[in-house]
């Protein structure tokens, strides 16, 4: 059985949203104003990056970042050379681009808990604030690889939804605190 496992760049108070200056958000690129740069917070991207043998993404990520990463060798080249699945109802096979490797489209949480089930290393889940929301609620996902920063955004996609659910545990697997406020915490999902 594979793990699914969830990388966000989080705000104190859970949102997601547009970290890295996508248009159409007000705190767009929140991650790199007013915050200074520290190398080693950012450790745990090429770690994932290095352990992941797949990408998942929903829909608005992947046609977010599709255009933009196979053109980014240097910083993406693990996730450019990994089969990519995504998962929505409405993209269709002509909407995939041609030039970022295996991709397939997935209709539904039951065909992602199918993938699960497959051979091969963990699956990696980048952006996509909907479909975590919606992973997370139907309990597939296994690991959250947070970067918690220190900010408080208000508005804006949140990483959990506010569905009325069990409580979930979870337990601190690592931690480390950097010098600009960033927390790298790593969670794994008690099942």
């Amino acid at each position: 059985m594979r793990s699914l496992i969830t990388t966000a760049f989080i705000s104190l108070d859970g949102v997601v949203d547009s970290p890295g200056g996508e248009a159409g958000y007000r705190n767009s690129g929140w991650t790199f104003k007013d915050i200074a740069f520290e190398e080693a917070a950012y450790a745990l991207k090429g770690e994932e990056q290095d352990a992941a043998t797949a990408l998942l993404l929903g829909r608005v990520s992947y046609e977010a970042f599709s255009p933009v990463w196979p053109g980014m060798t240097e910083d993406f080249a693990g996730y450019n050379a990994m089969p990519k699945y995504v998962v929505s109802t409405t993209l269709k096979d002509s909407d995939l681009v041609s030039n970022w490797g295996e991709t397939t489209i997935l209709r539904s949480l039951d065909d992602v808990a199918a993938l699960k089930e497959t051979e091969g290393g963990p699956i990696i889940i980048n952006g996509s604030a909907t479909l975590n929301c919606n992973l997370s609620d139907a309990g597939l996902i296994d690991q959250y690889n947070l970067l918690v920063f220190p900010v408080l955004l208000g508005a804006g996609k949140r990483l959990f939804s506010d569905a009325d659910r069990d409580k979930l545990n979870l337990n601190l697997t690592s931690s480390e605190s950097y010098g600009n406020g960033i927390q790298k915490l790593v969670y794994a999902v008690q099942h």
